[in-house]
């Protein structure tokens, strides 16, 4: 993939994130009125949980796949925001040791890592992201670990090929690339991690 073509599928990312989050916020206010209007029951939590966890995600997306320009910074209140919605649907608790506001370019890379990560426990476990100096470790701990060596391969090989589903292998090493720098991993038995 070329520097222009990960350029265009941000902006592609970008903008169905964006037409996506209006019509969902339009259902939060719809279900909002109903419970105003007396509606309860396991039904209405049901579509609750799921409306919440849509809008968590489609945040979550809209900085892990959309475009982010020089200058841009997300907020450390904007960051636990996202990562504490998205917590309410994840098998895995999500720990952000960052203090500060930081890049939007270096947040998808940190985004892109998490997701890489959520693929290597799908049994539960801990996400843990800290900042030392430029460096960035996103670390995922978990009793059983799920390790696809063809997927992990791939953070070493820009341009891999990839499912949909596993796009994160393939994007964050093209990034990455794009600034010069590459992913770290370290695979133990509990403990996997990537640093950049």
């Amino acid at each position: 993939m070329s520097k222009h073509s990960a350029q265009l599928a941000a902006l592609v990312g970008s903008r169905i994130c964006h037409d996506l989050i209006s019509p969902v916020g339009a259902i939060g206010n719809g279900l909002e009125l109903m419970r105003m209007g007396g509606g309860q029951g396991p039904e209405m939590s049901l579509v609750n949980d799921s409306l919440a966890n849509a809008q968590a995600r489609i945040r979550f997306f809209r900085v892990a796949f959309g475009a982010a320009e020089d200058g841009q910074t997300i907020g450390e209140t904007e960051l636990r925001g996202i990562l504490g919605d998205l917590a309410g649907a994840a098998r895995q608790e999500l720990r952000w040791q960052v203090a500060g506001d930081v890049a939007r370019a270096e947040v998808r890379l940190v985004f892109l890592a998490i997701m890489c990560l959520e693929n290597a426990l799908p049994f539960g476990g801990t996400i843990t992201v800290t900042r030392e100096g430029a460096t960035w470790a996103v670390t995922g701990r978990s009793d059983k670990l799920l390790i696809d060596e063809k997927l992990w391969d791939a953070l070493n090989r820009p341009g891999a090929d990839v499912a949909p589903s596993e796009v994160q292998f393939a994007l964050l090493p093209l990034l990455l690339d794009d600034i010069g720098a590459r992913p770290r991993t370290r695979i133990g038995p509990e403990e996997i991690a990537i640093r950049f």
